[in-house]
């Protein structure tokens, strides 16, 4: 009956030896349903195979060299997509073979199953599969709404998919080891890598899965690393600083490698390694994520910017002290030291207002940290679309201090109405080739204009502000809610 399936044996909870007190904890508590078991991991086994997956890129490499030079591995699988052929495979095996290992190159796609099956078959009996260490990945970086699914899946294909049919292939062998490497993007999160998070997200539920099932697995939520070479090689001088300021440092390959052993100890199935700098995690205030609130002590501290409910606060209030020109260049020096802080520049002089965002060389990423770190200043909740929609320093400056109450009455109106007014022309052009719609839209706009003779005194203020606040998708219907 049991292998018919008429009955199931009751539930088996799992825990490493080196995590006994917590299991008899558990126990004590009557939590458990069946048995608790305890698992004695095995030994690694220098005779045995240890396979690493992107062993092209620049941390399996470096991976690969430690298990053989410091951890006395003797048989290694190295698979790619390119296998013999990838860049440095060649100056690699030699160096690993140089320092007496045997080694194995293969060309294979992980994420297919058959490919991946075929490979482990042909590892030698004499010298079994025992450690897996799954360091492929690819990197697809892009704000959640330019994802498309094509790029969701060329960045989980790799991770996810290989890791599942690792894990599947491998059940039922004696491993000692096994290993995925994750990023902390998945545990934090990461502006700009949605699909990059997921992929790593899936990675550290996979290892905890293992766990529970008794199987080793310890997923590694990687902080970055100094290595100029594979996916760290994209990043450039600006995403670097942006790691800085996130509170990140980078870690150096003693310390990579250190942390890599270190994990092995813990009987934990998943870990972040990260060189956090908590000084700058004390700095970020509300912007540091709460998952990292436990590692820093804070002080309270006094928002600035706009206040629930009466549209003030301090910064609202020094505007509206000031005169025109001196609130215009106040907000003008506000914007650009935030520009300075993002791009990393040693001062705001060279920065031109006239020049768009995009020449002075922001990009999706940036933008979006410009818009958290204004939020932050200001108090406001500013759209994701801010920086695009008002695209020099000059017009953002200007929109900040319509937001924040610090313009005259009679000139905020006459803005907010030029501004929406920008915002439907740019609707406009994305229509002009369709008839119907535009046909639609004149009947409503030559209906907004009769809002502008005499009987419409007062009116421009509320055409403006729904003008406003109506994004491209929402022009139609933000036109049918005026009631013409």
């Amino acid at each position: 009956m049991f292998a018919s399936g008429v009955l199931r044996p009751l539930p088996v909870a799992q825990w490493s030896v080196t995590r006994a007190p917590e299991a008899f904890r558990y126990l004590s508590q009557a939590r458990n349903i069946g048995k608790v078991v305890l698992t004695v991991p095995a030994p690694p086994d220098p005779g045995g195979t240890v396979l690493i997956t992107g062993a092209s890129g620049a941390l399996g490499g470096l991976v690969a060299r430690h298990l053989v030079a410091v951890r006395g591995v003797r048989h290694l699988t190295l698979l790619s997509r390119r296998g013999p052929d990838a860049p440095g495979m060649a100056e690699l095996t030699a160096e690993l073979r140089g320092l007496g290992a045997e080694v194995q190159v293969a060309a294979c796609d992980t994420a297919d199953r058959d490919a991946l099956a075929a490979v482990l078959a042909e590892i030698p009996s004499d010298a079994p599969l025992t450690g897996v260490i799954h360091a492929a990945g690819l990197l697809d970086d892009g704000v959640l709404g330019s994802l498309t699914p094509e790029r969701v899946e060329a960045v989980l294909r790799p991770k996810v998919d290989g890791a599942w049919h690792l894990h599947e292939l491998t059940a039922g062998l004696d491993l000692s080891m096994f290993v995925l490497f994750s990023s902390v993007a998945g545990t934090v999160g990461s502006p700009g890598q949605g699909n990059y998070a997921a992929a790593n997200a899936f990675l550290d539920a996979l290892a905890a899965h293992r766990s529970g099932l008794g199987l080793p697995g310890v997923s590694l939520a990687w902080g970055g690393w100094e290595q100029a070479g594979g996916m760290a090689g994209k990043l450039g001088a600006v995403d670097r600083r942006r790691m800085s300021r996130s509170g990140s440092r980078a870690l150096t390959d003693a310390e990579g490698l250190a942390l890599l052993d270190a994990s092995a100890a813990t009987g934990e199935a998943v870990l972040v390694p990260d060189h956090l700098d908590l000084a700058v995690l004390r700095g970020l205030g509300d912007a540091l994520p709460p998952l990292l609130s436990g590692l820093v002590r804070r002080t309270a501290r006094r928002s600035v910017g706009r206040s629930t409910g009466d549209g003030g606060g301090a910064l609202s209030a020094q505007l509206a002290a000031m005169a025109d020109v001196e609130r215009g260049a106040a907000l003008l020096d506000l914007v650009h030291a935030q520009v300075a802080m993002v791009l990393g520049m040693s001062g705001t002089e060279t920065i031109d207002p006239g020049r768009t965002f995009k020449e002075l060389g922001f990009d999706s990423l940036t933008s979006l940290e410009l818009r958290n770190r204004l939020n932050s200043v200001t108090g406001l909740r500013l759209p994701a679309t801010v920086i695009f929609d008002h695209p020099t320093s000059d017009a953002l400056g200007a929109y900040l201090g319509r937001e924040l109450g610090g313009a005259p009455n009679g000139e905020a109106s006459v803005e907010q109405a030029f501004s929406g007014l920008d915002t439907v022309e740019s609707s406009v052009q994305k229509i002009v080739e369709d008839e119907a719609a535009r046909a639609r839209f004149a009947t409503r706009l030559r209906g907004i204009l009769a809002l502008l003779g005499p009987s419409a005194e007062g009116a421009d203020a509320s055409v403006a502000e729904k003008i406003q606040a109506a994004s491209d998708d929402d022009v139609f219907e933000f036109i049918d809610n005026l009631g013409i």
